[in-house]
């Protein structure tokens, strides 16, 4: 089981779990004289690696080329064609391209389960945008030190980059590994954010990105402007980055409906405090609590949240910034 709906969602909700291998989806309402009834449902890996475009420095043959790296496929059985086998060499290595740079935190890696899971031991997940040394040189993320037996996560500090790099040093080595998984983290989470004014010091705009999403806005963590024509809250970045999904965490306790009409919008531009940017979405209806805005990808460093309107209050307790 990934989840349980405990409370009907009012509208739309996120559900996130540890990832589960599979094929099928199922909702399954247990009990008597029941009716199930739903307006979408929308599947999700996050994995930026997914199909992404995947090269080594050699292939021991046809049927162990990079790809397999980044074809979904857990499957740590070597014989099986899902894993990957350089020759015999010294320091071999591969490399998976996002395309885009991303803000990365965390690496999954399926090792060999059928044998040799050793020959991965040493190996570096390196980070970043260069391709000098075939991107070998790149920031290193973490050291395999122990052969994971199957599938191991390794977490660190965010490290901004296209090209993930697995790389073993050393000679006569072979670097064979079955996935890999590349999962970014909440961007706006100590981000720099600005507002148009502030109703009180502890409603000062750092509140929408401190990562705590109390909807209480008694409990300090929410945002609160002046009653003012056209407020805004914006985040900044720092670097530009191709965001596709938002996260609004909305004041829970009253006044949720303040928010109504407010414009996400994403880009480069400071005009009019960044509030002419592309728009990515509107607040139709004003989340209950938390809610997910997705969309096309905008290229940008600045996210504001715009309230068009004379006389309005923006107030809200957690922004949330991801790509891919």
């Amino acid at each position: 089981m990934a989840a349980t709906i405990l409370t009907a969602p009012m509208y739309t909700e996120t559900y996130t779990f540890n990832p589960i291998n599979g094929r099928y989806i199922n909702i399954f309402l247990p009990g008597m004289s029941k009716v199930l009834s739903l307006c979408e449902l929308e599947v999700y890996t996050g994995n930026l690696a997914h199909g992404a475009y995947a090269v080594q420095s050699s292939t021991y043959y046809e049927l162990a080329d990079a790809k397999h790296a980044v074809d979904g496929n857990r499957d740590s059985n070597y014989f099986y064609g899902s894993c990957t086998h350089t020759a015999t060499e010294n320091n071999p290595w591969l490399r998976v391209d996002l395309k885009n740079i991303y803000s990365v935190n965390k690496i999954i890696i399926t090792n060999r389960g059928d044998s040799y899971a050793e020959r991965i031991e040493g190996a570096q997940i390196r980070i970043g945008n260069s391709l000098d040394n075939n991107g070998n040189d790149n920031k290193m993320a973490a050291t395999i030190i122990t052969a994971p037996r199957d599938t191991e996560t390794y977490t660190f500090n965010p490290i901004n980059g296209r090209y993930i790099n697995i790389f073993l040093s050393g000679m006569s080595k072979i670097l064979s590994l079955c996935e890999l998984e590349v999962y970014t983290e909440n961007l706006a989470h100590g981000a720099y954010a600005a507002q148009s004014s502030t109703y009180d010091e502890l409603a000062d705009a750092q509140r929408a990105v401190d990562g705590n999403r109390d909807s209480n806005y008694l409990n300090g963590s929410c945002t609160h402007t002046a009653e003012e024509n056209n407020p805004w809250l914006r985040v900044h970045l720092k670097n530009i980055y191709s965001v596709n999904k938002i996260i609004i965490t909305n004041r829970g306790d009253c006044c949720a409906d303040r928010i109504e009409g407010a414009q996400i919008r994403i880009g480069n531009s400071l005009d009019n405090n960044g509030n002419n940017n592309q728009m990515a979405a509107t607040i139709l209806t004003p989340p209950m609590v938390t809610e997910t805005f997705e969309f096309n990808p905008i290229r940008g460093r600045y996210v504001n949240i715009f309230l068009p309107g004379m006389h309005k209050v923006l107030s809200l307790c957690e922004i949330e910034v991801y790509t891919g």
